[in-house]
């Protein structure tokens, strides 16, 4: 066996084992996050049975030998996993469902299809005629194009795509606030599998195109890249298998609502009539003497009713004050930034983070747009 060779089984050798330990340790982890721990061990153990698979491409077996019938393709079944491990990260009261098995549905097809082509080895005499129409356009599809490729690339820029929609924006559970920065690491993971995805499959799209299998491709970068990220991926998932993305909060009754949202129209009111985002010293405690109201109660009603921080409640009203300042042509003389002043926001800094929640952009377009 080349030296190269070698190297190559120790690397992928290294990545399915590292993805199996890691993948036990965070099947094993009881924490709210549970399930979604589980579904990322289940990408590591398919990621490593397919190393482990390879490995035995390189010592002769599993192409044709007895191993051949009982070794079987999961491509399709990584996007599927990838969207609920994003999924049941954000929601921690997620469980799977009965109408959830469709999501399944692709690998299960992907399965069944290759038992019967693989079954077509049976019948096979060396001729064209032995096969069924169906077996022999099923083999060739099969084996001679990257159709398993394809469809798995497709499948994963699918699920990753609503993946990272989830992220951006996740649900709102009850009794529970998602903080941000703790699921930073879940995109990271989601956006690494589909770059990889989408690598692999235009690869191999070309591989066939142009070389027509012609050199060993799939067993040098792609799976030296496979194990890579196998052995990452791990390390990642292992290393914040405690990290809570929620944090609980109390439910309020019936009652304290209708009291919060008293005290929210009462801030509506107050903040319209006497512009009281205009002063720049604003904060919850003057805004709380302002409406005779207690300050944790402030703070309540612009968590559970107004639903964002007091900072970002007050510089909305701000940004669409100095939308109005804007749209008159006799403030054209004045800097965009003395508007922003007296729109009521006390810093620069303040206002250009301001700009670019709202808008996207810098402030530096706001006065052209």
């Amino acid at each position: 066996m080349e030296t190269k060779t070698l190297l190559l089984i120790i690397l992928l050798a290294i990545g399915a084992l590292q993805g199996i330990v890691y993948g036990i340790i965070l099947w094993r982890t009881n924490t709210i996050h549970k399930l979604a721990n589980r579904f990322l061990a289940t990408i590591l153990f398919f990621f490593s049975y397919r190393l482990l698979v390879e490995i035995l491409y390189f010592f002769g077996l599993g192409r044709y030998d007895t191993w051949y019938y009982f070794l079987l393709e999961f491509n399709w079944i990584y996007g599927t996993l990838i969207y609920f491990f994003a999924l049941s990260y954000t929601n921690p009261t997620f469980r799977l469902r009965n109408k959830d098995c469709i999501h399944f549905l692709p690998v299960a097809i992907e399965i069944l299809w290759s038992f019967f082509i693989k079954a077509q080895n049976f019948y096979w005499d060396g001729t064209r005629e032995s096969l069924s129409w169906l077996g022999y356009w099923g083999y060739v599809v099969w084996n001679h194009f990257p159709t398993m490729y394809v469809i798995s690339g497709a499948l994963i820029v699918f699920y990753g795509s609503k993946a990272l929609r989830i992220l951006k924006n996740p649900p709102e559970i009850l009794g529970y606030r998602l903080i941000e920065a703790n699921i930073v690491w879940i995109r990271r993971v989601v956006l690494v599998l589909v770059v990889f995805s989408v690598l692999f499959t235009l690869f191999t799209i070309i591989h066939y195109l142009f070389f027509d299998y012609a050199f060993n491709f799939y067993g040098y970068p792609i799976f030296i890249a496979m194990a890579i990220i196998t052995y990452w991926l791990g390390i990642e998932g292992f290393s914040r298998r405690h990290t809570i993305a929620f944090k609980r909060v109390d439910i309020p009754s019936d009652k304290e609502m209708e009291q919060l949202d008293s005290i929210a129209k009462k801030i509506s009111q107050k903040m319209q009539e006497e512009q009281l985002f205009k002063n720049q010293e604003l904060t919850v405690r003057l805004l709380s003497e302002a409406i005779d109201t207690k300050s944790y109660l402030v703070t309540k009603t612009f968590a559970l009713v107004f639903k964002t921080k007091f900072t970002d409640y007050v510089n909305e009203l701000r940004f669409e004050e100095l939308k109005t300042l804007l749209s008159h042509p006799e403030n054209e003389k004045f800097t965009l930034l003395s508007l922003a002043f007296e729109a009521g926001f006390n810093s620069k800094a303040s206002f250009n983070r301001t700009v670019q929640r709202i808008t996207g952009k810098s402030s530096k377009h706001l006065k052209n747009n």
